[in-house]
C-alpha cells in the first residue's frame, strides 16, 4: 500500500513510522523546513532547547513507550515540580496541600473547597457528565464562586481569552485528573514531571533518521496544494509545482482549516465539524539570562493587566549547567489568532514584557538578558466547548482512503506529545485495517508522475 502523509509533526511522523514498520510505501510531506511541529528545538549554550516548553506526566505512557523503543529510556529524568502563583506582588508556591493551606488570596473555606475539588476530580473516571456544562458553571455551583473568580477563572481567561466561560468542564477534568495522577506516592504528595535529557529533539531526530533509513520518502519544505480523489476515494496529493504523488490512502496531519482548503468535496456535516472548533495561537519569547528570576519552574500569572499568561523558568527544572550556565525563561501567551501581539516586533513585545518582569522580581534588569528569541505557534490549542463530541470530526473522513488527525480530535484529554503520538498510531492502524478490507482491483494505479 502506498500512503501519503501530510504534516510532519509528531502525529504525522508516528503514523508514517508505524506504516513503514508494517512494510508499506510511505511519503511524508512537511511544509516547514524541519520535522517535529511544536516540538521544534534550537541551540542554547551548546545544547538543544524546545522553542515551546515541554514536559511529560507519568501518565504519558505512549510517548514514554516510544522513547524507550527508540533507545532513549535511560535519558528520562523525573523531577519534582515547582509550581507557583503570582498575585498582589507575591509569589505563592502552589504544589502541596500545605502550599494550598497557606494560599492567603483565598479565604480558608475556599482553600478547603479547592483542595477537595482536586481530590474529587482525581478519583472521577466517569467524566461524560462534564461534557454538558462549562467549567465556570460547574465550579460556581459545586465548589464556590470565589474559587472560580480567584483561581480558575483567571487561568481560563489567560488560556482562552474571551472564550474562557465557554470551555467545557470535561477539558478541566482532564487537566486536573492527569496532574494529580502524576504525583509520586498519591495525590497528597509532590508532583513529578519528566524530561528527556538533551531535549525532546533526541527522539524526534531518531524517529526522522529511522523514517529515512526505512525508506520513507521524506519531503521537508514541501507543502501540499491539493488532495486528489478519483472514483470517490483518495488517490494522492498534488504539490504546488503540479507534481502528483499517487497513493492508496492519504493521511492529513494538519489543522482542520488547512485540511479543508486542500481536501476534495466532503459532506455538509463533516464541513460543519471542521469549522466548529476555534483555536488559540501560541506566542512564546525565550530568554537566556545571567541570573534566575525566581525559584519557581512554572509560575501562573492570573492578573489580566500583565502581558503574559505564565512564566516557565526551564532551568529551575533542568539545571543551567546543561545550557552553558544560562538561566532560561519562557514568557508564554495563548492568544486569539488576530491578537495585536502577533503584529508586534520582538523589540515591541520586549518593551511590554520587561517592566512586567520587574514586577515579579524588582531586581530584574535587561542587563541580565543574554539573548532573546520569539516563536509563534499557530493552531496550538483547540477550544473545547460543551457537547464537544458532536463537534469533533472523525479520523475517517467521508472520502474513503482519506484520514484526518489533529489536536481537535484529542478528547477528552488535552493536546500534547503523548496524545498526538497515540493518535498517530491509531490512525495508522485504521489505514491498515481499511486497506485490508479493500478489493485489490480498487488499488490506485501508477506511481509518482
Amino acid at each position: 500500500m502506498r500512503v501519503a502523509v501530510i504534516g510532519g509533526g509528531v502525529a504525522g511522523m508516528t503514523t508514517s513510522y508505524r506504516l513503514m514498520q508494517q512494510g508499506h510505501d510511505v511519503a511524508l510531506f512537511e511544509a516547514s523546513p524541519y520535522l517535529g511541529g511544536l516540538v521544534r528545538t534550537f541551540d542554547v549554550g551548546g545544547s538543544r532547547l524546545e522553542a515551546f516548553y515541554h514536559h511529560l506526566f507519568s501518565t504519558d505512557t505512549t510517548v514514554l513507550a516510544l522513547i524507550e523503543e527508540l533507545g532513549f529510556g535511560d535519558r528520562m529524568r523525573w523531577i519534582d515540580s515547582k509550581v507557583g502563583w503570582f498575585t498582589d506582588g507575591t509569589i505563592y508556591p502552589f504544589v502541596t496541600p500545605l502550599d494550598l493551606a497557606r494560599f492567603s488570596p483565598l479565604p480558608l473555606i475556599d482553600r478547603v473547597k479547592l483542595g477537595l475539588m482536586g481530590l474529587n476530580l482525581r478519583k472521577r473516571d466517569d467524566w461524560e457528565e462534564f461534557e454538558h456544562v462549562t467549567a465556570k458553571d460547574w465550579i460556581e455551583k459545586n465548589v464556590s464562586k470565589k474559587v472560580f473568580e480567584q483561581v480558575w477563572g483567571p487561568l481560563l481567561h489567560g488560556k482562552y481569552g474571551d472564550a474562557y466561560d465557554k470551555v467545557a468542564m470535561a477539558w478541566l477534568w482532564s487537566k486536573i485528573h492527569l496532574r494529580f495522577a502524576s504525583r509520586k506516592g498519591g495525590p497528597l504528595q509532590k508532583e513529578q514531571l519528566g524530561y528527556l535529557m538533551g531535549s525532546f529533539a533526541v527522539y524526534v531526530d531518531e524517529l526522522e533518521r529511522r523514517l529515512r533509513d526505512g525508506g520513507v520518502d521524506v519531503h521537508t519544505g514541501t507543502p501540499v496544494r491539493q488532495i486528489v480523489a478519483e472514483d470517490g476515494r483518495a488517490a494522492g496529493v498534488v504539490l504546488p509545482d503540479g507534481t502528483r504523488h499517487a497513493a492508496d490512502a492519504v493521511v492529513a496531519a494538519v489543522p482542520s482549516s488547512i485540511f479543508k482548503q486542500m481536501a476534495p468535496p466532503l459532506t455538509p456535516d463533516y464541513d460543519r465539524r471542521l469549522d466548529a472548533v476555534g483555536w488559540q495561537f501560541a506566542l512564546c519569547m525565550v530568554l537566556t539570562m545571567q541570573h534566575s528570576l525566581s525559584p519557581i519552574y512554572w509560575m501562573n500569572i492570573p492578573d489580566q493587566s500583565m502581558p503574559f499568561l505564565a512564566l516557565v523558568e526551564h532551568t529551575n527544572f533542568v539545571g543551567p549547567e546543561n545550557y552553558g550556565g544560562n538561566h532560561i525563561l519562557y514568557i508564554s501567551n495563548y492568544l486569539e489568532p488576530d491578537h495585536r501581539y502577533f503584529g508586534m516586533s520582538e523589540d515591541e513585545l520586549w518593551a511590554l514584557f520587561e517592566p512586567a518582569l520587574r514586577t515579579i522580581n524588582p531586581q530584574f534588569s535587561s542587563e541580565w538578558v543574554n539573548q532573546r528569541w520569539l516563536f509563534k505557534g499557530p493552531y496550538a490549542q483547540p477550544i473545547i466547548t460543551t457537547e464537544y463530541r458532536d463537534k469533533k470530526p472523525d479520523h475517517r473522513t467521508p472520502v474513503p482512503g482519506l484520514y484526518l488527525e489533529n489536536m481537535t480530535q484529542i478528547y477528552p484529554e488535552d493536546r500534547g506529545q503523548n496524545y498526538s503520538i497515540r493518535m498517530g498510531e491509531e490512525v495508522a492502524q485504521m489505514v491498515v485495517e481499511d486497506h485490508a478490507r479493500r478489493p485489490a482491483a480498487d488499488a490506485a494505479p501508477g506511481a509518482v508522475v
